[in-house]
């Protein structure tokens, strides 16, 4: 079992940036990929990011691609997601999701998941 706690949600005005963490414990995080996705009001969650269990290799969603980073320390077990020039469109809850050893973009794919951090973006 792996147990994901996200934090650094908030209200930013568009151009703004924020940084998410998801904290993870329980397991040995190294062996676990980790996907960041988001849902807005009334859509579908949707894939962000993901990164390797290394962190050497990273995937975006064209929708933030060249704006978000996705990063990790494994020493302190806690992936990042860098917002740069955020936009109303990014509002959303973002979930941090890890899963066994390769990476994803698809959530069924992903058996943990954070509680969520709310992001509100306003023009």
């Amino acid at each position: 079992q792996v147990q994901l706690v996200e934090s650094g949600g908030g209200s930013v005005q568009a151009g703004g940036s924020l940084r998410l963490s998801c904290a993870a414990s329980g397991r040995t995080f190294t062996n676990y990929a980790l996907g960041w996705f988001r849902q807005a009001p009334g859509k579908e969650r949707e894939f962000v990011s993901a990164i390797t269990r290394s962190g050497a290799n990273t995937y975006y969603a064209d929708s933030v691609k060249g704006r978000f980073t996705s990063s990790r320390d494994n020493a302190k077990n806690t992936v990042y997601l860098q917002m740069n020039s955020l936009k109303p469109e990014d509002t959303a809850v973002y979930y941090c999701a890890a899963r066994w050893y390769s990476v994803s973009s698809s959530l069924n794919e992903y058996p943990y998941w954070g509680q969520g951090t709310q992001v509100t973006v306003s023009s």
